[in-house]
């Protein structure tokens, strides 16, 4: 890949000509407000199984299908739930996929073999603008899981889409640079083919919030029969050792709220004010002691029931290694 795929003014044609491109049958990463994804067609098959090829992710984990509105749901779920599309009114766009029951539409090479199918509407206008450009042009949902080699730390950013995936990239692919993603992990992943809703993953979309949008009681599975993005237990996980809930030692480096004191030694590569924050830079904060040449890295969790979940969900997975 050269330089001249990486487009940093998503302007309206730049986006078209993005869509376009998915039309044909290539590639083209582009920002949400959790991470950066990889996307492609998700009706073709040929151009999906390049995504699996470009991550090396295994072929029977399957991939998010993104929508540019709810109105757009049908094509791909079927027997909606009632509280999905109470979530759906509530949450959509933002950071939340909800599993369903597939329709035709969603084949095998993208629900894995599964009878399910995942679903989200992001809450980003560069996103937004190319889902609404691909579907005038004939398209129905862009399948697109995290924008980085599988099992990797996640991209936030263009420019880690670059480092990590220029070279598997072809000269038709291209990279939309919108800026820094404001969420910085993946989104929520809920189980709505149930009588009650499961949280698969965590994420923004915290259990309090589904509570509230369905007045439903709020499962968080740890183990589940369907498969997700992200649900191995190795995953994220930069090139250093991760380290958690310990005092670190000089030559490691560190990540911890800001109100945490950093030991003398001690390479300080993240200090955020609050979960939200922590949330944001993480991945970024992972990648950089890797650019460091860190070989170990010790984080100190967030402690709650918000987006904390997620973090220590992410760190967790981190902390087992690639």
């Amino acid at each position: 890949m050269n330089n001249s795929q990486f487009l940093s003014k998503c302007t309206a044609d730049v986006i078209d000509n993005a869509a376009a491109q998915l039309i044909a049958g290539h590639l083209v990463a582009f920002p949400t407000e959790t991470v950066y994804g990889l996307g492609a067609d998700a009706s073709n098959e040929e151009a999906v199984r390049r995504i699996y090829e470009v991550k090396g992710r295994p072929t029977d984990h399957p991939l998010i299908v993104h929508i540019s509105s709810v109105n757009s749901l049908h094509k791909w779920a079927s027997d909606i739930p009632e509280y999905a599309i109470k979530l759906a009114r509530d949450y959509w766009p933002g950071p939340m996929t909800l599993v369903l029951k597939r329709t035709s539409e969603a084949e095998n090479f993208i629900t894995g073999g599964q009878d399910s199918v995942a679903v989200r509407v992001p809450n980003n206008s560069v996103a937004i603008s190319l889902l609404q450009a691909f579907e005038s042009k004939g398209g129905k949902g862009i399948a697109a899981p995290s924008a980085n080699r599988f099992g990797h730390v996640s991209p936030t950013s263009a420019q880690d889409v670059f480092t990590e995936l220029g070279n598997y990239l072809s000269i038709h692919d291209l990279i939309l640079d919108g800026g820094k993603c404001a969420i910085g992990i993946e989104s929520t992943i809920i189980d709505c083919t149930k009588e009650t809703p499961q949280i698969l993953r965590p994420g923004a979309i915290t259990p309090a919030m589904i509570q509230k949008s369905t007045g439903l009681e709020v499962l968080i599975e740890d183990k589940s029969d369907i498969r997700v993005s992200g649900n191995l237990e190795k995953h994220y996980a930069p090139q250093a050792e991760v380290f958690l809930d310990q005092i670190p030692k000089a030559g490691q480096a560190f990540i911890a709220l800001s109100d945490i004191a950093t030991p003398e030694g001690v390479v300080r590569i993240a200090a955020p004010d609050t979960a939200e924050e922590f949330s944001r830079i993480l991945y970024e904060s992972l990648r950089r002691g890797d650019t460091l040449g860190i070989r170990e890295v010790v984080v100190i969790q967030p402690i709650g029931y918000g987006i904390e979940i997620g973090i220590r969900d992410r760190l967790n997975k981190a902390a087992q290694g690639r």
